[in-house]
């Protein structure tokens, strides 16, 4: 029997621990203000630090991806919900170690954060059919992923107006208080079943065979590695917003910072919304279009000294990103086998963090060529055009693997 009060409880929890996890990242990167602020570090190495520290959080997700799903199909997915917040409270103790023992901790414990999320992350989804009868999947999918960008957004302006006014000792305290209710909440939830039968390297092999047989569609590739271009241009934007803001917009406030992504965001949300009006599944023709239009806007900013002038930029870029990214995870759920459609999140999951991680690459590797944020900006505009000239996305022909059965 499917207990009632698991579904309210998840998404509690999980609104919790997603906004957590984006006031953690605001808290640390704060301090780098601070300490450029004082000339405690240079511009090189708050941008340095900024493209590193934003990077950690993707790592355990390249590395442990298989391990994850493997660990919430052998075990219930409530005791996963539980031990990734767990994980990701150790984790914030150990940065707070930072306060006594030097600012490298908060590496560490971000690292570990990110362990916990990638343990997390495949049981708020997967937990759903196994809570809720399946007419209801399709709402509740979304209501998660609702919480989770609204978590995204209110974290950073959240963690960035408290290390702006606290000390960075109350701003995890706050934290703790945070994951401590979200663990609470994990308790009371009813236990869901588990799988025995399932092993290791099993789940290792058909994480790597599903990818191939995705590799096997020139369509399905494509789409899934634009997926990644919109998470490259997400990563080196974000990366980059506080260099930019300090040092071109005259910022002297986290929080001034913050809201940047923020504006961001908010043209993501216009743009996904929109793309669901003009498109329709499989729709994906004005995906390169949409993409031309973000590379032109980002290399825009390059050209921006005025807040009044950034915001709107900002927010067409968002549009131009939902309107890009949305068609194109339609058609990856709507023409993968149903049979694999989770193993297909997985693998576009893995796809999508590698791409962040190679924005963090792009950034690091930039400043050492002695660009600034601005020329950043620029090289993050050639990229993505360099991308979306070789993803040409051929037209949906079903083959014998994902046709749907005849019948006479």
């Amino acid at each position: 029997m499917k207990s009632a009060r698991n579904y309210p409880l998840l998404l509690s929890s999980q609104f919790l621990s997603a906004f957590a996890d984006n006031v953690l990242l605001a808290v640390i990167l704060g301090q780098l203000t601070f300490m450029h602020q004082r000339h405690d570090i240079t511009d090189i190495q708050l941008r340095s630090y900024n493209a590193l520290y934003t990077s950690l959080f993707f790592v355990p997700y390249i590395l442990l991806a298989p391990l994850a799903g493997y660990l919430n199909d052998r075990f219930a997915k409530t005791r996963w919900l539980l031990g990734g917040n767990a994980i990701k409270a150790t984790g914030v103790i150990v940065a707070a170690l930072s306060v006594w023992w030097g600012y490298q901790w908060q590496a560490l414990g971000y690292l570990i954060v990110g362990i916990g999320a990638c343990i997390y992350s495949p049981a708020k989804y997967g937990i759903l059919p196994e809570i809720l009868p399946n007419e209801r999947l399709v709402k509740a999918n979304g209501t998660v992923e609702l919480l989770t960008i609204m978590a995204i957004l209110a974290g950073p302006v959240t963690g960035a107006i408290m290390v702006d006014k606290y000390s960075v000792l109350s701003c995890y305290a706050f934290l703790m208080g945070i994951f401590a209710v979200s663990i609470s909440l994990n308790l009371f939830m009813t236990e869901t079943p588990h799988n025995p039968a399932i092993r290791l390297k099993a789940s290792y092999k058909e994480f790597v065979l599903n990818f191939q047989d995705l590799a096997q569609s020139p369509r399905l590739i494509r789409i899934l590695l634009g997926t990644g271009v919109f998470w490259i241009a997400g990563a080196v934007l974000k990366m980059n917003f506080q260099p930019w803001g300090i040092g071109f917009l005259g910022f002297e406030t986290n929080r001034q910072i913050a809201e940047l992504g923020l504006w961001l965001g908010v043209g993501i949300i216009g743009g996904s919304l929109l793309a669901g009006q003009l498109h329709k599944v499989g729709d994906v023709t004005k995906t390169r279009l949409y993409g031309a239009l973000l590379a032109i806007l980002a290399m825009l900013l390059s050209l921006i000294a005025k807040p009044l002038f950034a915001v709107p930029i900002l927010i067409l870029i968002g549009a131009s990103a939902g309107l890009f990214l949305i068609p194109l995870n339609a058609a990856l759920q709507a023409e993968s086998h149903p049979d694999k459609l989770g193993k297909t999140i997985a693998a576009q999951n893995f796809v999508d963090n590698l791409a962040m991680i190679g924005g963090g690459a792009f950034v690091f590797l930039s400043i050492r060529w002695g660009l600034d944020a601005q020329g950043i900006f620029v090289g993050l505009g050639i990229i993505v055009l360099l991308c979306i000239a070789a993803l040409k996305i051929p037209k949906h022909q079903p083959t014998p693997a994902y046709a749907e059965p005849v019948t006479k």
